[in-house]
C-alpha cells in the first residue's frame, strides 16, 4: 500500500485534528466537530486546508485555444484576474473532472482540480496538447491552498491583506500580500458562502514556512469572529447543502454535464471541444435521468447508494450523496432519477434500512439563499 501523501500543514493538523485518508492524502476530517465547523462557516467564518487539490499552470501562445478544446466552458470570455467553473469531458461526454480555471494573464492560466484526479487530469492535458504551443506545469506540491469561507471571510482576510478585497468580486481574483507573504486570492469556494481561496505561491512541501505563517495569521485575524479550523467533514456537508457536486460521488466519467444539471458550463457555440458531438446528440435526444435534490420529510438520513422510489413505489433512481444537514436539522441528499419524475415538489421515497421513507424533490441550494450563502440579503445581526 502506498504511503499517504501530506500537505504543507500536516504537522500542524495532527496536533489538534482527527485525521483521515482522502484521495491518498492524510487530511483533517474535523477539529472541534463537523457541526460546529459547518455552522461557523454558515454564520461567520472558517478556514480549510485544500492544498491536496491539483494545480497546473498553462502558458503559451495557444493556451486559450488549447483550454477551449479540452474544457466545455469558454475561456475566451475570461479577462485577466477572473475565473470560471468548468468540466473536462471524454469523447463520450463523460465528466473527467470538474474544476475552476483562472486567467492570470493573456497567455497564462491556472487550473485547480480535484485531489483524487491530480495525475489523471495532468496526463489528460499533456495527451491532448500535442497540436498546441503550450507549456503545462504541475505546481501542486509547490503551492499551498486554503479556503477562507463565510460571511466574515472578507473582514478576516482584510486585516492581513495589502489589497482592498472588496474590489475583488465573485469569480474574480488578484495578487496580494498576506502577512508579508506573496499570495493570490480568488473570490471562489465550494461551500455556497462568500469567501476566498488563498494560494501561497512559495510554499513547497519541503519548506512549508510561508504556508504555516499565513494559516496562523488568518486564524489570529479571525479570532474576533469566532473562526474555526474546518476539516473535510464540514466541507462535505457544506457543499451538499449548497447543492454542489463531489467528483467520484455525484459526477464521474459515466455521467454527463447535461444529466448533472451543469448545462451552464457547456458552451455549444464553440467550434470544437472534446465530447461536443456526444453532448449535442444527448441534448437533441433528451436526457433520460437528471440530478435532483432530495429533502427528507420523514425521519431518516439518506446515504450514497440508497435507492429512490416514486410515490407508487416504483424504483426511479439512486442517491449519490446524502447527509444530515446541520443547518436544516434533517436529512438531505442528491442523486439521479428518471427525468419524467424529476419535477420539483414531487413526493419520493428513499429506502433506508429496508424501509421506504418519505422525501420530496427540491431545488438547490437546500437552504434559503436570502438568509444563507453568498447571495444572502439578511444582515448578520438578524440571524
Amino acid at each position: 500500500m502506498e504511503k499517504p501523501r501530506r500537505t504543507q500543514l500536516y504537522d500542524l493538523h495532527r496536533q489538534t485534528a482527527k485525521m483521515t485518508i482522502f484521495a491518498g492524502f492524510e487530511m483533517p476530517i474535523w477539529y472541534k466537530g463537523i457541526i460546529p465547523e459547518h455552522l461557523a462557516v454558515r454564520n461567520s467564518v472558517g478556514i480549510f486546508d485544500v492544498s491536496h487539490m491539483g494545480r497546473v499552470i498553462i502558458t503559451g501562445v495557444d493556451s486559450e485555444s488549447f483550454l477551449n478544446y479540452v474544457i466545455t466552458n469558454d475561456v475566451s470570455r475570461l479577462s485577466p484576474n477572473s475565473a470560471q467553473y468548468s468540466v473536462m469531458c471524454n469523447e463520450k461526454g463523460g465528466i473527467i473532472d470538474d474544476f475552476v480555471v483562472y486567467r492570470l494573464e493573456a497567455e497564462k492560466f491556472l487550473v485547480v482540480f480535484n485531489a483524487g484526479n491530480r495525475e489523471k487530469d495532468y496526463e489528460w492535458l499533456l495527451k491532448n496538447s500535442n497540436n498546441f504551443e503550450v507549456k503545462i506545469e504541475n505546481v501542486s506540491d509547490d503551492v499551498a491552498m486554503f479556503a477562507v469561507q463565510g460571511p466574515n471571510a472578507e473582514k478576516t482576510l482584510q486585516k492581513i491583506s495589502t489589497t482592498n478585497l472588496s474590489n475583488i468580486q465573485r469569480f474574480k481574483c488578484g495578487n496580494t500580500r498576506l502577512t508579508d507573504v506573496e499570495a493570490f486570492v480568488s473570490r471562489t469556494g465550494y461551500t455556497g458562502e462568500d469567501g476566498f481561496e488563498v494560494f501561497v505561491w512559495d510554499a513547497p512541501l519541503a519548506k512549508p514556512d510561508n504556508a504555516v505563517k499565513v494559516w496562523k495569521a488568518v486564524l489570529d485575524a479571525g479570532k474576533p469572529f469566532g473562526i474555526e479550523q474546518c476539516g473535510l467533514g464540514a466541507r462535505d456537508t457544506l457543499r451538499l447543502e449548497a447543492g454542489l457536486c463531489l467528483y467520484g460521488n455525484d459526477i464521474d466519467e459515466t455521467t454527463t454535464p447535461l444529466e448533472a444539471r451543469l448545462r451552464f458550463v457547456v458552451k455549444f457555440q464553440k467550434p470544437n471541444f472534446i465530447g461536443k458531438e456526444a453532448l449535442l446528440k444527448q441534448k437533441e435526444e433528451g436526457i433520460k435521468r437528471k440530478r435532483v435534490g432530495i429533502l427528507m420529510t420523514e425521519k431518516g438520513i439518506p446515504r450514497q447508494g440508497f435507492k429512490i422510489y416514486s410515490e407508487e413505489n416504483e424504483e426511479i433512481g439512486y442517491l449519490t450523496s446524502g447527509t444530515f444537514s446541520p443547518l436544516l436539522k434533517r436529512g438531505i441528499g442528491m442523486g439521479y432519477i428518471k427525468t419524467e419524475q424529476a419535477q420539483e415538489g414531487n413526493t419520493v421515497k428513499v429506502e433506508i434500512r429496508g424501509k421506504l421513507v418519505k422525501a420530496k424533490i427540491v431545488s438547490f441550494p437546500f437552504y434559503n439563499p436570502e438568509k444563507y450563502g453568498y447571495k444572502r440579503k439578511t444582515a448578520m445581526s438578524e440571524q
